[in-house]
Parts: structure tokens; sequence; C-alpha cells
């Protein structure tokens, strides 16, 4: 068994073996590592990252003002500390990961530049193998491992999502996503259209306002945005009492996701009254008007994500005059700009498609289960974790209201308990299998497009795995649940089938 790091230029033709390999050096998998580490330490195990460097979302993007869109009380790992402000910036985020790589000694079991091809299972040996090509020499090589731990995210690093709208070719101008920004790009002095409306363009808008002659969100419909102060009191109280800053850190964790968890119940409950009181305080930024033309969306709150801004900068930058907002259709690009179904022409030297992203299904491999191809759109999902038929495989997906990384830590602690449970029961492989009550379960897509509706999501929703009406068989998105849930699964409930 081999644990020995890869030299650049290394033969592809040596087969390398890890106990566990997890893919992607992003949040998740940089936690997952740290778990895997300090709760099954006998492991032998390899991060393989596709990009050159450790981060994810926090390294491929890289435009003006990128921040997280949820605090790092929460979106921070469980096991370390956050001091900062609670909305981060991408710099910030990096910084941090990088202390818990160096605190933990994680770099050893990274290897960047790897980018999984294809993960085939074999019964006989109870093994995956993997092919990977790199992309700094060119090479292909070979991994093995008894255990694949899914940490790749959920979208295409290499390329965001823009539509094809009529007339781009003709545009004079620049035409960038935020996902691949030029480094050299200037806007200084430019007339820039941002096309979107999520938490990237109300980022991107007052990043860029003090520079650009003038920007414009585009947006085809009203989004949920509330502006609040970049602080969280309760831990500025905690911090000037010098509260241990663990201490602090879960206090201020347990109180954020508590009151999230009422907040969300309160809008399912009663979704026009937090309408209400969350286009009330805009009106009181921005105007009755502008509300009702431009910030007043047509769906219930927590349909999609509700976009916080931090100490309201991107309705100080619309009050400026240097941003505004322009809600209609695109009926095509010209020479000059963008024309809009109104009939009004936009005026543009650079448009941002702040569109979306494409969605990955588990990195985009090529999966094969002895010798069969895989569908993971064929099958069924144990609590959006595991998939009926594909053994020793966890995937980390984690909740669209509340931080990822929360579930990243919930699954960090499953999958070391797993893997002992099956060391004890002397098997090799455990995949869900649906249970003789289950024979008869309605099936329905991975989450329901009318209770959460991302484009991200909808555009792809058909390539993912489906969801049972049981909670077992579903992403339930409710991690109030199942932070006490998961550490008391059974796992000899018969929905493990082990071997």
């Amino acid at each position: 068994m081999s644990g020995d790091a890869i030299a650049p230029g290394q033969s592809a033709a040596k087969t390398q073996h890890f106990d566990v390999i997890i893919i992607g050096a992003g949040i998740a998998g940089v936690g997952s590592a740290y778990h895997l580490q300090t709760q099954a330490p006998e492991r032998s195990f390899r991060v393989l990252e596709a990009q050159d460097s450790f981060g994810g979302t926090w390294w491929t993007h890289k435009y003006p003002g990128v921040r997280s869109d949820s605090d790092l009380h929460t979106f921070g790992y469980r096991f370390k500390p956050w001091r900062g402000t609670p909305i981060a910036t991408g710099p910030e985020i990096l910084a941090y990961m990088a202390e818990v790589i160096e605190e933990n000694d994680l770099a050893r079991h990274i290897q960047y530049d790897t980018k999984v091809v294809s993960a085939r299972w074999s019964s006989q040996d109870n093994l995956w193998t993997l092919e990977t090509v790199r992309s700094d020499t060119g090479e292909t090589e070979r991994f093995t491992t008894g255990f694949l731990w899914m940490c790749q995210g959920y979208y295409r690093h290499d390329e965001g999502y823009t539509p094809d709208w009529p007339g781009m070719d003709a545009f004079k101008g620049q035409i960038v996503h935020p996902q691949t920004w030029p480094k050299d790009l200037d806007v200084k002095g430019k007339k820039v259209v941002v096309i979107g409306s999520g938490a990237t363009a109300a980022t991107l808008v007052p990043a860029i306002a003090d520079q650009v002659e003038h920007v414009t969100m585009l947006q085809r419909s009203p989004t949920y945005f509330t502006p609040g102060r970049n602080r969280n009191e309760l831990a500025e109280t905690l911090r000037e009492l010098e509260i241990d800053p663990e201490w602090t850190h879960e206090i201020v964790r347990r109180s954020i996701l508590s009151n999230g968890a009422k907040m969300t119940r309160r809008t399912l409950a009663n979704p026009e009254v937090v309408r209400e009181e969350l286009l009330g305080v805009l009106r009181g930024i921005i105007g009755e008007d502008y509300v009702a033309e431009h910030f007043t969306p047509s769906y219930d709150p927590w349909r999609q994500r509700i976009c916080f801004v931090p100490n309201g900068d991107f309705f100080e930058a619309i009050k400026s005059g240097k941003a505004s907002v322009a809600t209609d259709q695109i009926e095509r690009f010209t020479e000059t700009g963008i024309l809009l179904k109104s009939g009004l022409e936009l005026a543009a030297d650079i448009v941002v498609t702040a569109t979306g992203f494409n969605l990955n299904v588990l990195g985009d491999i090529d999966f094969v289960v002895d010798n069969e191809p895989l569908d993971f759109s064929k099958t069924v999902t144990y609590r959006g974790m595991m998939f009926t038929g594909v053994p020793n495989l966890v995937w980390v997906f984690g909740y669209f209201r509340a931080s990822w990384t929360l579930r990243a830590d919930l699954i960090g602690d499953f999958v070391p308990r797993l893997l002992r449970h099956m060391d004890e029961k002397g098997a090799s492989r455990v995949m869900p299998a649906l249970r003789a009550e289950d024979a008869d379960m309605e099936l329905t897509p991975w989450i329901d497009p009318s209770n959460f509706n991302p484009g991200y999501l909808t555009r792809g929703l058909h390539l993912m795995p489906k969801s049972g009406v049981k909670d077992e068989w579903r992403h339930t998105q409710d991690y109030w649940a199942e932070k006490d849930l998961f550490p008391a699964l059974d796992l000899d409930d018969p929905a493990f089938a082990y071997a």
C-alpha cells in the first residue's frame, strides 16, 4: 500500500492505492480530510484536486468584491473558530482554509492539478479504480481505493452558465462571466451592464461602482434582498468579555442556526408577513417606487436564497447614482449594448453575465459499476449522500438555505463511523438498498422545484438522483433535525446492504 507523494513527471504505470480518496480540495474536501485524519487516523488517504490550489469556489472566483453569501460563523468549520466579520471576502476565506491545512498538516495529503476522468468499481476486488490526467504535465495516473468521498461541489469550475442571446456576436464590447473574470479587465470609466439578480450581481455592482462611468444590474425578475450590518453583536460581546474563542464560535453558531431555523419556519408558515417585512426595509432605503418596480419578487421568500447585503453597500451604490437596476427581458444584443423587449437600449462597453452555474453531477466523471455505465438519475438517494446500487461512495451536497459546510461536518462524522462499522462487520463494501417496505414508494425529483428552484438546479434536475417520499430517501434540507439524526443513524438498518 502506497501513501507516498507523487512527483511531477512520474510514470503512470504505477498504481497507487489509498484506503480513502477524497475528490476535491474546496471547503468540503479540506474539512473532510480533517475529519478523516482525526477520526480515522489509521486510514491512508489522498485528496485529488483538479485546480492548482485549494479553495474550490474561493479559488475559482476572482471577480471584484467576491465574498461569501453565508455567515462564516456557520460556513466556517465546526472545529475552527472564525474570528472575523460574518460575511467574508474570498481572500479571507482562503486564508482561513490555509490555516486549517497548515495547522493539521493536511498539505501532504493533497495532490493538485489532477482531474479524475473515470471511476470504475469492481465487486470482485471491492475497489474503485480511478484514471486521472495531470493538467501540469499532461500525464495520466491511476489510483485504487476502497472508498470514494466526493467533495467536488455542484458546478463546473471551468465554465459558467451564459444563455445564448441573439446578436451576441455583433456586440463590439467585451462579454465576461464572473467565474472566469479576466485578470486584465479594466472597468474604469466604462459603461457596464451586469446581467443577473443573485448574490454575485449584488456583490459585483457595489465593488465596481466607484470605478465605472455607470453600472446597471439587468434582471429578468426581482430577487429578495435583506441589508444589515456586517457584524454579529453576540460574537463581539463574547470577544470583548474574552470568552474562549472555541466557546464563542459554538455559541454564535448555535444562535445563528436557531434563529435561522425559526425564520425559515416562520417564512414557510406566513410568507406574506415576511415578504412585507423584507420589502418594508428596502422601501425605507430606496423608496416605494424603486422597490415596487425592481425589488418585489413574484415568488414567496425562500423559494430561492434570500440575498444578504452586508452594510447595504448594493443599495448605497444605487442611491449614489453610480448604479441602477433595469427589470426587463433581453430582445437582443446590439453593437453598442443590449436592446430590451420594452424598447429601451442599455449602452455598454462591458457586459457581465452573472447568470449562474452549470450543474456538475459528481464531477462529470465517467462512472462504471461492474462494467455497467452508471446513470445517477436512475438511482435513489439515501439522505442526499449515498445512492442505491453505488458501493462505497458518499457525496457531500450541502444545504440550500443554510451553510454548505454544516453538512460537510455532519458527513465528516458519518463516514469514519461507517468505515469503522464495516470493519466490525468484516464487510468490504456497503451501498444503500431499498427495503421491502420501500418497494412501492413513490419516487420524486431530487428536490421539489416548487419549493426551491434556482436556475442551475432546474436546468440540470434531470441529471440528479431520484428521491423517495420517506425521509431516508431524500435530502431533507433540514440541518436542525439532521444534526441530531446523523450521529444516531442505525448503520444496521436494512437500508444499508453490506458484503
